[in-house]
């Protein structure tokens, strides 16, 4: 399924869109408000990168930052929770990761974490180690996956 058939599934719904992403910086987003007619079901993009960000626009608990990192399953649902609910849309998908360079050998580098939130269910989590494929890369495969994960979550609306 493209992005366009993703729209599409959202309309049959009715189904509304947030993102909240850190890593990918607006990747999402972009590649969902770059289909004709997103706007019947795109609602907004928060773009987070810091962690006073999450906290200010997303309210992301200060408390879950310090215990478990901005790169975490922990922080993927408070962030993926928080666009749900500031949005007011029936789905909202979080990205928080470590593109590269860098990371450690607890966070290595391509390790991404993602949320999925929707009304009336329990959030979704799950970390992808995309491994040290470079910036962009690692960035395109979270973006993608992002995606994959909203047309699940579609699918289940």
């Amino acid at each position: 399924m493209n992005v366009a058939e993703l729209i599409d599934l959202a309309k049959e719904r009715n189904a509304t869109i947030a993102t909240a992403e850190s890593c990918t910086g607006g990747m999402v987003a972009a590649a969902l408000t770059a289909v004709p007619g997103s706007s019947a079901v795109m609602d907004r993009g928060f773009v987070t990168y810091s962690n006073t960000a999450k906290i200010q626009m997303l309210g992301v608990a200060p408390a879950t930052l310090e215990a478990h990192g901005a790169v975490s399953e922990e922080v993927a649902r408070e962030m993926a929770e928080g666009a749900l609910a500031r949005a007011g849309v029936s789905l909202a998908v979080s990205v928080t990761g470590i593109a590269g360079p860098g990371g450690s050998q607890f966070k290595p580098e391509g390790r991404v974490c993602f949320g999925l939130a929707a009304h009336g269910r329990s959030t979704r989590t799950q970390t992808v180690e995309f491994g040290a494929l470079g910036r962009e890369r690692v960035r395109e495969a979270a973006r993608d996956r992002a995606l994959a994960l909203l047309r699940e979550g579609l699918a289940g609306l």
